[in-house]
């Protein structure tokens, strides 16, 4: 490590959004301490988030073992380091162990706050905190040109997610591309994005018919910093609650968060150009539905097509600073 450096070590989530949702953390002590120096620690599924962070020494990928081994392992991988600043997120007893000279452990707050904030107060920023952000390289955004090279806007889709109960179903989001891209659509003739995971490619061949135009299929073909990457060059994302819709709003690209059983007072898209919208019944009457969210049964059904459709072109509307090839302007 170069002489004079501030040695951070950051413990961030397992999940790709919670990663997505801290990682302003990482972009506010880069600009406030020059000579940091930082180790990231992350779930396997989060890891490459952070790949391309400046004045990165070393992203360690925590695999979870039996009986909490794997902290024991992350222990014996940074114990012998001297830390300036341990940040850990998951509020584990690991930085009450290591040599550190400032610790700042997550909490889960007592009443029901969104994610980022919640991270903001582990630096006790709440009152500014710091929003999403990811770092790419040249490299990343010229792939990212080449995937979406070409004319007319992009609509882009995440049908997917974690689980069945947070999943809109696939012939609703055909639906509302049909509305939003062909005859008087807000969208007419726009390319259709379809950004998902390895496991999710057979949603984007259910949506392949409906495209107007190429189709930009990411599902399943590119890492997530390239994902974010072409998302940045999207006019609009719609999306389920998942890490898609997180990568989509740290890429500013103009947001609509699709929520049931999931709390938008936590999970919320986080932006200026974000939006949510739901079915008849709010979070808290769901979960009286299926307490454990333990059920096999979309809990999404009551979300119809037309309040996405609407919700997604007063979205157009407040952001028509965008320009129509769906860069910012």
């Amino acid at each position: 490590m170069p002489s004079g450096a501030f040695p951070i070590l950051f413990v961030t989530a397992t999940r790709i959004g919670d990663a997505v949702l801290s990682s302003g953390l990482i972009k506010r002590l880069i600009d406030e301490i020059p000579n940091a120096r930082f180790t990231i620690v992350a779930g396997p599924a989060a890891a490459p988030l952070f790949a391309h962070v400046p004045n990165l020494d070393r992203v360690i990928v925590m695999e979870k073992r039996r009986g909490g081994g794997h902290w024991l392992e992350l222990w014996r991988q940074v114990r012998r380091q001297h830390w300036g600043l341990v940040v850990d997120l998951r509020g584990s007893g690991l930085s009450r162990v290591l040599n550190a000279r400032k610790r700042a452990v997550g909490r889960k707050s007592p009443t029901p706050v969104h994610k980022v904030i919640e991270a903001a107060r582990v630096l006790k920023i709440e009152d500014e905190p710091a929003a999403p952000y990811l770092f790419t390289s040249p490299e990343i955004e010229a792939q990212a040109d080449r995937l979406t090279a070409g004319s007319g806007p992009i609509l882009a889709l995440g049908p997917a997610a974690n689980w069945i109960g947070k999943t809109w179903p696939l012939e609703r989001f055909s639906q509302l591309a049909m509305r939003l891209t062909r005859g008087t659509g807000a969208l007419k003739g726009a390319r259709l994005m379809i950004v998902g995971g390895p496991g999710d490619e057979a949603l984007a061949r259910g949506l392949r018919d409906v495209a107007t135009g190429r189709l930009i299929d990411l599902t399943g073909k590119v890492d997530l910093l390239t994902a974010h990457a072409c998302l940045k060059r999207a006019r609009l994302f719609i999306g389920n609650d998942s890490g898609a819709m997180h990568l989509a709003a740290a890429a500013g690209v103009p947001t609509l968060g699709l929520f049931g059983p999931s709390d938008e007072r936590l999970y919320a898209p986080w932006g200026p150009h974000t939006a949510v919208v739901r079915g008849p019944r709010d979070f808290e009457q769901i979960r009286a539905v299926d307490p454990g969210f333990t059920q096999a049964l979309c809990h999404m059904m009551d979300l119809p097509v037309d309040r996405v459709v609407a919700a997604a072109e007063a979205l157009l509307a407040a952001t028509r600073d965008k320009t129509e090839d769906g860069a910012d302007g």
